[in-house]
């Protein structure tokens, strides 16, 4: 199978316990006392996706503890500090974490994700969500979860807010002119002196621009709100599709928001979620899978889902399909898009609720494929050459040896189709991704200015210090909510 695609595709492994399967946990291999918060076991999977040459890994992250931690381990460790501690172990893998716009504020999150992009010399990516628990609202002095509207409007203004504390210092700004006396040029630090709906912000950001100027922006809502805010900020999208027909309609309807948005398609990445089994043989990998699914609780799946459709539990009998009298979409203030799966998936399938519930345990709604090496690297890449994404967020169901095994069999099939890197040729996450540098509107500004002057006037305002005047050509402007 050969590619029509020039590029290749981009691989990012989202990390989770013991993997993704919620009864991976019970396998032999597994210790669940304490993967969640064992850094030196994350720092271990992280390294395995290093050696692959992936893009990237992904720690996803709730202000909230789950509702029952029977059902899985769920422990978990503040995501950008583990991102720090996994810097200090890897040279090139990206780094991205979760956090949310709803039950943060701008400038701590902007300064903890700035100081990782410098931790780790320009690997920081940071997914945005608005998170849809009642549970988290109750952490943070609420009664009920914001409605989802006011959310998504409260996401775009922080991330604006964000976006100008990263472009508070322009790039020059430290001198470190021993001779002078001078380290720093203040006017070129920025106060943002941001006002807002729901922020005010004076600024200047305390940490100088990052090697990436932005951390990577990434975005995981797919509900109308969800792809709106996506097509208009994020770099890379990760979703969950169940058919080539849907993926291929999602990517088509994002890439096509983002024109409206005035950005360039291509900078705006697809990534689907999934949940590969690999065994040996197709035979092997499928009873790999079955395992796992027998070794689901179903009462407590059950449990979960009824909480995630809104009835009661008594109302999903084990061998009957889903009810007829479910909530409408638009009754739904939180995770819409995963509701909308969920319920299409089942109906359309005629899936019992035993049968959802193992379809589920897998990936929580991403697509789960078993079948050998090459059968998971033809998944990939039929999808991929088909306009259903730019790459994949691989989902092991089991850690760590399904993400060993994708590493060492799988990704040797997709570099030797010519689809992968066989190493890295960049040293951050946007090169990995493609992406260019933002360049600094205050510099850009700045120089549009001196340019206009006469020749002379120019050269008495240009700066006394050799070590503050501007280098090499002019970045091009960025325009905010468009990232060239």
């Amino acid at each position: 199978m050969t590619t029509h695609r020039e590029g290749h595709l981009h691989l990012n492994a989202f990390l989770m316990s013991t993997g993704h399967h919620e009864a991976s946990w019970r396998l032999p291999e597994s210790d669940p006392s304490y993967v969640s918060t064992n850094i030196a076991y994350l720092q271990r999977l992280a390294q395995t996706a290093e050696r692959g040459k992936l893009d990237s890994i992904f720690f996803a992250d709730g202000p909230a503890l789950h509702r029952d931690i029977g059902r899985r381990p769920s422990g978990t460790l503040e995501p950008t500090v583990v991102l720090a501690a996994i810097a200090a172990v890897t040279q090139r893998i990206g780094l991205i974490a979760t956090a949310s716009t709803t039950y943060n504020d701008p400038y701590n999150l902007a300064r903890r994700f700035a100081s990782v992009d410098h931790i780790s010399n320009g690997r920081a990516g940071w997914n945005i969500v608005t998170t849809a628990f009642v549970e988290a609202a109750r952490n943070f002095g609420l009664d009920e979860q914001p409605a989802h509207a006011d959310r998504y409007a409260r996401a775009a203004e922080f991330i604006e807010v964000a976006l100008k504390l990263w472009d508070s210092w322009e790039d020059d700004a430290e001198i470190g002119d021993k001779e002078a006396g001078v380290w720093g040029d203040a006017s070129r630090v920025h106060p943002i002196g941001h006002v807002g709906e729901h922020f005010r912000v004076a600024g200047a950001l305390t940490t100088p621009r990052s090697p990436q100027a932005h951390p990577l922006l990434v975005q995981a809502g797919s509900s109308e709100d969800g792809k709106d805010l996506a097509a208009r900020y994020a770099e890379a999208v990760f979703t969950a599709q169940q058919t080539l027909e849907d993926a291929q309609a999602f990517y088509a309807d994002l890439k096509r928001r983002a024109v409206e948005w005035g950005r360039d398609p291509a900078t705006v990445l697809v990534l689907p979620g999934i949940v590969p089994v690999i065994g040996a043989t197709e035979a092997e990998a499928r009873e790999k899978e079955d395992e796992l699914d027998r070794l689901i609780n179903p009462e407590y799946a059950r449990v979960q889902l009824a909480a995630q459709l809104r009835v009661d539990p008594e109302e999903l009998p084990l061998d009957r399909e889903l009810p007829d009298h479910l909530p409408s979409e638009d009754e739904i203030e939180g995770a819409k898009s995963r509701y909308t799966l969920i319920v299409n998936l089942a109906r359309r399938e005629r899936l019992t609720v035993r049968q959802l519930i193992g379809r589920l345990g897998g990936g929580r709604g991403h697509r789960t494929f078993s079948g050998t090496a090459e059968q998971v690297a033809d998944a990939i890449q039929d999808w991929y050459d088909r306009g259903a994404a730019d790459g994949f967020n691989i989902m092991p169901a089991v850690l760590p040896s399904g993400l060993e095994e994708f590493v060492d069999q799988v990704v040797p099939i997709l570099v030797d189709r010519g689809i992968f890197r066989s190493e890295y040729t960049g040293t951050t996450l946007r090169d990995h991704y493609g992406l260019e540098r933002p360049a600094n509107p205050h510099t850009v500004a700045r120089r549009a200015a001196l340019a206009a002057l006469p020749s002379q006037t120019a050269g008495d305002a240009a700066p006394t210090t050799a070590a503050a005047a501007p280098t090499g050509p002019a970045p091009a402007p960025v325009t905010r909510g468009v990232h060239a």
